[in-house]
């Protein structure tokens, strides 16, 4: 379904599919560069191939436990939001959500769009009653993203990540119950 930012832009949330590789990983390397906040860097990123991209998006369209959504806007990708299950029997009932959006995009609504949508997902899928992921302390506007959805701070992992200049950041472990609809 379309959608319109505040901008006037058109904004399409779909799921990937294996043919967006390239776009994908253009994205996705542009993010790397552009922040700090993601735990891949952007040399990381670099080494990457059109291949590895198709089957990571593969990995999600072929596995319904998984969730890889696309924003576009006005056909460019703007940014992606995952969900991935955990294969362990004892923790299927778990999902770890990742979010990446370009700079450009930032502060349009397109995060709280890409959110709402996963949250959708997640209130559907059968076996899923819990979210869980990982973030830089300092990225104060995901936080309260994130809260706004109802997660809530379950930890802290002090200088849980290596930052390129040589110091270190916190990891705030966020989590939300998932609430069937």
């Amino acid at each position: 379904m379309h959608q319109f930012l505040p901008n006037g832009q058109a904004l399409l949330i779909r799921p990937a599919k294996p043919e967006d590789a390239p776009a994908l990983l253009a994205c996705f390397r542009e993010i790397t560069r552009e922040t700090a906040f993601l735990l891949f860097t952007h040399a990381e990123a670099e080494a990457l191939d059109l291949r590895t991209e198709q089957e990571f998006i593969r990995s999600f369209g072929d596995n319904s436990r998984h969730l890889l959504l696309l924003a576009e806007v006005d056909g460019d990708i703007a940014g992606t939001i995952t969900v991935r299950q955990r294969n362990f029997q004892r923790q299927l009932h778990m999902g770890e959500l990742g979010i990446a959006l370009l700079h450009a995009y930032w502060n349009l609504g397109i995060g709280r769009r890409l959110m709402t949508a996963a949250m959708r997902w997640a209130e559907q899928h059968p076996e899923l009653e819990q979210l869980y992921f990982s973030v830089l302390a300092h990225n104060e506007k995901a936080i309260q993203l994130y809260r706004n959805f109802g997660f809530l701070e379950y930890g802290r992992q002090p200088k849980g990540i290596k930052l390129a200049d040589g110091t270190y950041g916190d990891l705030v472990w966020m989590q939300k119950i998932v609430e069937r609809r």
